[in-house]
């Protein structure tokens, strides 16, 4: 028996790293998973993958976040766990940044997640569990990464928030705090020629000396989506590799 057996969740940004990894192992513990993505043929090859229900949806646009509530309802079996985990962001300094650069940061990390949640709200079962996307740039000060980590910040604020919202509903907040971890985002953040320069600088900063696997994030989001955590609510779990710890 899997640990989210008879359970459904949903994780947003679940076409690729830590998503697509999380998506999988709430499968494989029994869940009945909903993914979303932008783009339709990755979405469709992810969800036929790991046997996950599709549903093409950006969560910037709110629209798209109604037909997103609408088609999970349609099951008529609610949602017990939410993974809020689509986001992004990229470099840029103070002197660089551009009120587009602001509005993406904070429309994908802050705003689609506020909304994302608040659209799913009324389909939460008693006792579910919703698991933020933070980040370990929220605790520390790297530079021309300024908005982004901002952006974490107040997701970790919201999950506090939230945490007290809820607490009558019996439904539990927690946000999972990921170190740098191998994936097409963060290879993203650098042109073909450096981005063996970017990991191995980022893997150096982190007192394990490598960098995380989506499948050890996708472990965390487990613990917290089920009731092995089931006397935590309000935290901040970071799997970090001691980065943000030592």
């Amino acid at each position: 028996m899997g640990q989210l057996d008879g359970k459904t969740a949903l994780v947003t940004g679940g076409t690729s790293g830590i998503g697509l990894a999380t998506a999988r192992r709430l499968a494989d513990e029994g869940a009945y998973v909903f993914i979303t993505g932008r783009d339709r043929a990755r979405l469709d090859e992810a969800a036929a993958s790991i046997g996950a229900h599709g549903i093409q949806s950006d969560i910037s646009k709110i629209d798209e976040l109604d037909t997103l509530a609408q088609e999970i309802g349609n099951r008529g079996r609610g949602l017990d766990v939410v993974f809020a985990n689509a986001g992004g962001g990229d470099f840029a300094t103070l002197a660089d940044v551009t009120l587009e650069h602001y509005r993406d940061n904070f429309d994908r990390n802050v705003a689609g997640t506020v909304f994302t949640v608040q659209k799913v709200l009324p389909l939460l079962n008693e006792g579910a569990s919703i698991v933020l996307a933070g980040s370990t740039a929220a605790s520390e000060g790297v530079p021309a990464f300024g908005l982004y980590a901002a952006s974490k910040a107040a997701i970790r604020s919201l999950g506090r928030t939230w945490a007290a919202e809820l607490a009558d509903r019996k439904i539990r907040v927690n946000t999972i705090v990921p170190g740098p971890i191998e994936t097409p985002g963060l290879t993203g953040l650098a042109p073909a020629d450096q981005k063996q320069d970017l990991l191995d600088g980022m893997a150096a900063q982190v007192p394990m000396k490598r960098l995380g696997r989506p499948e050890e994030i996708a472990a965390a989001v487990l613990f917290l989506a089920s009731d092995q955590s089931s006397f935590m609510t309000g935290a901040e779990l970071a799997v970090d590799g001691g980065q943000i710890q030592l």
